[in-house]
């Protein structure tokens, strides 16, 4: 076996890789940019190599500078992970020249797998089902709507080098085709370095589902089952699970068998992916595109088959043979995955950069696993994608699974930047997913305004009601040790109390009881049983004999708890300070509806308006970029541009103006 191998990617991956070589025997070597340079992978690798400047395209993309690092830390292989060089098979052939084996397919099945358009015509000869389209080159934005015309609306425009949803755009008619393809032009071309577009039919109700498939390229080629991609918001997935909720026995052997056909057409030899598009309705299924590499997803598959892929492919490049047949692969249970994001949902998800000032996560277990390549006190660059972490749970049935995620995101503790978590939960606790009715445009109808406030899960307030009267009443229980006091005077814990939440003041009862407390609200009690120490972030319990998990911290004079992924300041008053606060008077926010705010941190690459210009509602205003992805800012209204308050080229802050309006 190899004893030294090198990671050629960062962060969770990274360390997912460093995890498995070490329970391998194998040393790791990590590579790193100016930005990573204090990353989790850099710590957990045996060596780690300094690549050059925090732009991946002046680092993680060199291919020469992975190779030196190779050469000069003597590692024999190099596992690419996913995204940067992971299906570059120039990447791939320079490894090869240079004696040094590739954790992956060959370069061979790289090219023709890793373009669409090349993919898509091997399918179709190796008869693979594909989706109706136009897979030639399209010179000009006034050719894809030509070409959208012929194929019929909905299309989707994809680069043809794209992947993590970058690239793509759908269209519904000829205005937006002729500004989607300019749009995933130019997003390819900043992302991929290849403009190429396609076309091809859009179809409606589709399910995404993916086959997993490993080969050993010495005649051995097996598909671990299918995951369920649906849940995906601008072509990104969000929730993963496997297996699917709608496959039949008959259809996963029939795309497992396609997907082992397509493999064998180029002679695969790694874990690879056939993404798949299912239409809800029918069930019929076309190909889609192969990942010839490691997917981000690979988890849910592994808790179910028990496998572990990195090993896999790791024992594949050594030149091993598959030890299994595709009647030893099992599914047994069910497993979920949801990506944390530093993202800020109730902002139409912008990107959230920043340090994690506090970084728990929920501690791992059968039932749940995290895998990441952040902690406390690490930063979220603005350099890479923003990934925080992906969170596994596992369970013997579907609602099993769901219930550890929705138990596991309670407890995931993450201040500092804005996370998506709360998106999550409120997924988790739609009617429509824990039915199993998934469609890739099942967040763009379940959030068809975007996601609010009110898109959380509604929780019985009772639970942070009595959470909140008993935590409180543990900070006074301490209060009254203080040392010093009178004797015959010292203090003592009250036991009425009023809570304040959302407006409503409830009156409440609070005494001790044998490992808790006994809270009287509105004449019921409530039994919360805990061991929570003051300080401590997550506040678990048993409430009525339900385990809850609430995050806990203090808020001023009063207390903010989250809990199912909506967040509440509470304050517990006495009752003489509740009817005082009754009293006090509400301050309004300053009114902000005049300007065009920055959602985002990110570069100001066009201001497209000037002073005194009048402008239209949907009017296209700036264009900012963050993550590699381009924001347009529209007009909301009718109005004139009073003030320009930046110019292009500008790096903006979250919530600085931009533009002015005439009032």
């Amino acid at each position: 076996m190899f004893t030294k191998i090198l990671i050629a990617n960062r962060g969770e991956i990274a360390c997912r890789v460093i995890k498995t070589a070490r329970k391998m025997g194998i040393k790791t070597v990590a590579v790193y940019s100016d930005a990573d340079k204090d990353a989790l992978h850099v710590s957990m690798a045996d060596e780690a190599v300094h690549i050059g400047p925090a732009a991946s395209a002046q680092s993680y993309l060199v291919i020469d500078k992975i190779v030196e690092a190779c050469k000069q830390t003597g590692a024999q292989a190099v596992h690419p992970g996913y995204g940067f060089l992971s299906e570059k098979r120039e990447f791939q052939e320079a490894l090869g020249k240079a004696g040094i084996a590739f954790i992956g397919p060959d370069a061979h099945a790289i090219f023709a797998m890793g373009d669409k358009i090349e993919s898509k015509k091997l399918a179709r000869e190796a008869g693979v089902n594909t989706v109706p389209g136009y897979l030639g080159v399209i010179k000009d934005a006034d050719e894809a709507v030509k070409i959208a015309k012929e194929i019929g609306y909905p299309v989707m425009l994809k680069a043809s080098a794209g992947g993590g949803g970058k690239g793509m755009r759908l269209a519904w008619n000829d205005a937006e085709a002729h500004e989607g393809f300019t749009s995933a032009t130019n997003e390819a071309k900043t992302s991929f370095g290849d403009d190429r577009v396609f076309v091809e039919k859009f179809i409606e109700q589709p399910r995404h589902i993916e086959i997993q498939v490993l080969a050993d390229g010495q005649g051995t080629t097996l598909y671990l089952g299918e995951r369920e991609c649906s849940i995906q918001r601008r072509h990104q997935k969000v929730i993963e699970e496997a297996p699917s909720p709608f496959l039949t026995p008959e259809t996963r052997k029939a795309m497992g068998e396609q997907a082992c056909a397509l493999a064998r057409i180029v002679n695969y030899k790694s874990a690879g992916t056939v993404e798949f598009i299912v239409g809800g309705a029918t069930g019929e299924f076309y190909f889609l595109e192969m990942n010839t590499r490691l997917q981000v997803e690979h988890p849910v598959t592994e808790m179910i088959t028990g496998l572990d892929l990195v090993e896999q492919m790791i024992r594949v490049a050594y030149g091993e043979k598959l030890s299994i047949t595709q009647d030893d692969v099992k599914l047994n249970g069910w497993s979920m995955e949801a990506r944390v994001y530093a993202e800020d949902p109730f902002r139409n998800f912008l990107p959230s950069t920043g340090r994690l000032t506090r970084y728990q996560p929920p501690a791992e277990s059968p039932h749940v696993r995290v895998d990441t390549g952040v902690y406390e006190g690490g930063e979220i660059s603005m350099f890479y994608d923003p990934m925080i972490a992906k969170l596994i749970t596992y369970g013997p049935t579907r609602d099993a699974a769901i219930a550890h995620m929705r138990q596991a995101l309670d407890e995931y503790y993450i201040r500092g930047l804005s996370h998506n978590i709360p998106f999550l939960a409120s997924l988790f606790s739609k009617e429509r997913f824990v039915k199993g009715a998934l469609t890739t445009n099942f967040i763009a109808e379940e959030y068809a305004n975007g996601f609010h406030a009110n898109d959380l899960p509604a929780d019985d307030p009772t639970v942070l009601i009595a959470v909140a009267a008993a935590a409180n009443r543990r900070i006074h229980e301490r209060d009254t040790r203080i040392s010093g006091q009178f004797p015959g005077h010292e203090m003592k814990a009250g036991d009425e109390w009023v809570v304040v939440m959302s407006g409503q003041y409830h009156d409440i009862t609070v005494r001790p009881t044998e490992g808790g407390y006994a809270v009287v609200i509105a004449g019921e009690v409530v039994d919360v049983k805990t061991g929570w120490q003051i300080g401590e972030p997550l506040f678990l319990a048993s409430v009525d004999g339900r385990s809850v998990a609430v995050q806990i911290e203090r808020a001023g004079s009063g207390l903010r708890l989250a809990h199912a992924g909506s967040r509440a300041d509470v304050l517990v008053l006495t009752p003489h300070a509740a009817r005082m606060n009754r009293l006090m008077p509400f301050k309004a926010p300053p009114d902000m509806s005049k300007y065009m705010l920055s959602p985002m941190p990110g570069l100001l690459v066009k201001l497209l308006v000037e002073d005194g210009q009048e402008v239209k509602t949907g009017e296209p205003l700036a264009v900012v970029e963050a993550m590699k992805m381009e924001n347009i800012l529209k007009a909301e209204r009718d109005a004139t541009v009073a003030k320009t308050h930046a110019a292009a080229g500008d790096s903006l802050a979250v919530d600085q103006k931009i533009i002015e309006f005439a009032s």
